[in-house]
């Protein structure tokens, strides 16, 4: 991946190219959720849209992958990327809240998410979709994106969905509370690292 190119404020540029896939996403933490997603899988635009309108973050992704074999490459490499844009962003996380949490219901279904920005990759993901795919998106792929996002965003994400029916609505509502849980997360609460280490 490309070295990140910072600004005074908590933005980054990210491009990976493989054989597979060629990707840049650009992350402004302190934005208003203006997003321009096009990553090749059309539910996935339409998911890390809700991702940047609710998060509050500005996102612009392109992604040009070879979806005619699968969306596995792009959406791995999507993950992998924006993760990176995300930490390389909060630089050394000086004052942010740290952890973060939210349970968001959407008609039946009600999902739940509580995350840790403090450097370590692991991902507990529980849920049960119905439907094979939704608009080229493998739902099979959900969890596959999350684990490997908390690999670059360096974070503990716990992610479950507690009811539910409709496979669109679990995995919207799914993402909405990583919005929002990544929103309260990022805040900037105070002027220090919250670290006993003293570095995140």
């Amino acid at each position: 991946m490309s070295e990140p190119i910072y600004t005074e404020d908590r933005k980054a540029t990210v491009t990976r190219t493989t054989k597979e896939t060629d990707i840049t996403a650009t992350v402004n933490i302190d934005g208003t959720g203006v997003s321009d997603i096009r990553s090749g899988v059309v539910f996935l635009d339409h998911m890390l849209t809700n991702f940047s309108r609710h998060s509050g973050m500005d996102i612009a992704l392109v992604c040009k992958g070879d979806t005619e074999v699968d969306d596995h490459h792009s959406v791995e490499d999507i993950a992998l990327v924006l993760g990176s844009a995300i930490l390389q962003a909060l630089g050394d996380k000086r004052g942010i809240q740290r952890y973060g949490w939210a349970m968001i219901p959407m008609d039946e279904s009600l999902a739940r998410c509580a995350l840790d920005l403090g450097g370590r990759s692991y991902c507990v993901f529980s849920a049960d979709f119905k439907r094979p795919s939704i608009r080229g998106f493998s739902t099979e792929m959900v969890e596959h994106f999350f684990v490997s996002l908390s690999r670059t965003v360096h974070a503990n994400i716990h992610l479950a969905v507690l009811e539910g029916k409709n496979t669109h609505h679990m995995i919207e509502a799914m993402f909405k509370s990583f919005a929002y849980a990544m929103k309260m997360a990022v805040s900037v609460t105070g002027k220090d690292v919250p670290s006993t280490k003293g570095t995140l």
